[in-house]
């Protein structure tokens, strides 16, 4: 190798590594769920999860290999909005084809939430605890990461995590539908 081709090397290792570590941050792993700031960098894995990348996450859709769940939360209607105000909410793009579960990621649910999500993972694969599910929301949102560790815990054996969620999949040029959330009963 010569002089300069291996100054070149090492100019690259020392002036690109700090900008690929700041762009890659990732946050460690927790024990157990996280319970704020939910729109963080978020881990590089999931135990017992199998964590996907936007090509994987396509090709798992496109083949139907799994059921997506939408873990992002649903704002409310405003509450110093008049009664008789009209409101539009923002609506939610999402993978086509999935489950909206709104406010299944926070870190603690009530028991109403919890069996939403419950009753919602039956739905999804239709009480078949070895059916495929892959969760998302956003990039950088613990939503995701959390609803999926809550549904290893119940027991579900396929569990894939989407980190780079909607905006991952959208920067890509896959195709975004709107979604409305599962009712609640």
């Amino acid at each position: 190798m010569t002089l300069r081709l291996s100054l070149l090397l090492l100019f690259a290792v020392v002036f690109a590594a700090p900008a690929a570590c700041a762009k890659d941050k990732k946050a460690a792993e927790p024990q157990g769920y996280r319970e704020d700031a939910y729109r963080a960098p978020v881990p590089a894995t999931l135990r017992g999860a199998i964590v996907l990348d936007t090509p994987a996450a396509f090709a798992l859709w496109s083949g139907q290999g799994a059921v997506f769940i939408d873990a992002l939360p649903h704002a409310p209607r405003p509450a110093e909005i008049p009664a008789n105000a009209v409101w539009r909410e923002k609506p939610r793009l999402d993978i086509p084809g999935s489950l909206w579960l709104p406010d299944t990621g926070f870190g603690q649910l009530s028991p109403e939430t919890t069996r939403y999500f419950e009753s919602g993972l039956v739905k999804a694969t239709g009480g078949d605890r070895s059916r495929p599910l892959a969760f998302y929301c956003q990039e950088n949102c613990w939503m995701s990461w959390n609803a999926a560790k809550r549904a290893l815990s119940l027991g579900y054996a396929k569990i894939y995590w989407y980190p780079a969620g909607t905006d991952g999949w959208a920067a890509a040029g896959h195709p975004l539908e709107e979604r409305r959330p599962e009712p609640r009963e």
